[in-house]
Formats: structure tokens, C-alpha cells, sequence
């Protein structure tokens, strides 16, 4: 992919570790957050590739968002940020529906919609690629298993913009497997749930998904 402006709206590990490949892919990045101020540290280490802004100024300034608040969130990043700034632009939405106010986590959107359809409709001039959902931060870029490559599930209305996703997702080192529209991410919010529980269960977080074909 030819070098970008990627726009991260959302500053916690998701988010760092996201802008962190990006950068190191030669792209100019800036993370949005309603408090900038908080990420100055990050901006010193991340150097002239790296700088931090509003919601707002983040969606202006990148070709390429990641959404990569936590799910409740995501509607008013959105807002803040303004639809239009989105139009025409790739989004890669990282988010899940987690809801952990009852001690365990579930989903709090789910069969008959989905976090990742809602994204595309609040804005609807966006070419939303669901990514990035179904693995932990600390192994989105270049995940080394044993036997990997693991594979990155994705999902979006727009095959462009799921091919510019896909050469990410290579450039990381992952596998991708395009399940075909947004509404897609019925089934792979659901796959972050089994990735979740299994980490509760065994209690390690070490694991990815790979399909695996005859």
C-alpha cells in the first residue's frame, strides 16, 4: 500500500498498537481522543511520523480511519469526529459490543444486527471493513505462533476497500479471509466472545484463529 494518512480514533492499547504498525509501515499517523493532551508521551516516542488531535481533526486528517474505541463508545467518537469527515474514506472497524456490567463478558448487539453494521450507518459515505476484532492487542501486528500464520477474519460492503484492508493485513504477517458484507460481522463479533472465553478458561491470552482448508 502506497504510503497514507491513517487517522486512529480511540487511544487505548488498540489504538496505540495499531497506530505503533502503522507507522513502522512508513505512514503518517494521528490518534484522536477526547483528551490529546493525555497522549503527548506517545507523540514524543512515536517522532515525526506520529502526532495526536481531536476526534474531528484526527477524521479530517486521515485516508485511511480505524475505529478502534471501545464499543459503548464508538457512536459518540463517531459524532464528535462528524460523518462527512469519513466520506469516500476506508474505515477498519476494530471495535466489539462488549458489555461487562453484569462480571462476565457479552455482547450487547447481536443475530439480527450488528456493531459493524450500525458503524456503517452512522456513517454511511464510509467503506467500513470490520478487522481487527477477533485477536488480542498484543498480537495484531506480526503475530508469531508456532504454527502461523494466523488468519484475519473480515467483512465489508466495498471489495476496494476490503483489498487495501487485506495488504494490511499481509504486511503484518496474518492470513485473511474475506467473509463478504458488513452484515458479516454478525458472526465475527460473536468469534471475539470464543476468543475471550477461551482466554478466561485457560487463563492465557496467546491464541489467534486459523481456518485451515484440504
Amino acid at each position: 500500500m502506497e504510503k497514507v494518512r491513517v487517522g486512529v480514533l480511540g487511544s487505548g492499547d488498540v489504538g496505540k498498537v495499531l497506530a505503533g504498525g502503522f507507522i513502522k509501515l512508513g505512514h503518517d499517523v494521528k490518534i484522536g481522543s477526547r483528551d490529546p493532551e493525555k497522549l503527548r508521551e506517545w507523540a514524543e516516542k512515536a517522532g515525526g511520523h506520529g502526532s495526536t488531535g481531536t476526534f474531528e481533526e484526527t477524521a479530517k486528517f486521515g485516508d485511511v480511519i480505524v475505529l478502534a474505541t471501545l464499543g459503548a463508545g464508538a457512536e459518540s467518537a463517531l459524532k464528535m469526529a462528524g460523518p462527512d469527515n469519513f466520506a469516500g474514506k476506508v474505515v477498519i472497524d476494530a471495535t466489539n459490543p462488549l458489555d461487562h456490567s453484569s462480571g462476565a463478558p457479552k455482547l450487547y448487539v447481536g443475530f439480527d444486527d450488528s456493531l459493524g453494521e450500525q458503524v456503517q450507518r452512522w456513517i454511511p459515505k464510509a467503506r467500513v471493513v470490520k478487522a481487527f476484532n477477533t485477536v488480542g492487542n498484543a498480537h495484531m501486528v506480526n503475530p508469531d505462533f508456532p504454527n502461523g500464520p494466523p488468519d484475519m477474519f473480515i467483512c465489508g460492503n466495498d471489495d476496494d476497500a476490503k483489498k487495501i484492508v487485506t495488504q494490511v493485513c499481509r504486511h503484518w504477517g496474518w492470513g485473511v479471509i474475506d467473509l463478504g458484507g458488513i452484515e458479516s460481522s454478525r458472526y465475527l463479533e460473536p468469534m471475539c466472545m470464543a476468543w475471550v472465553m477461551y482466554g478466561v478458561k485457560s487463563g492465557s491470552w496467546n491464541h489467534a484463529f486459523k481456518m485451515l482448508r484440504k
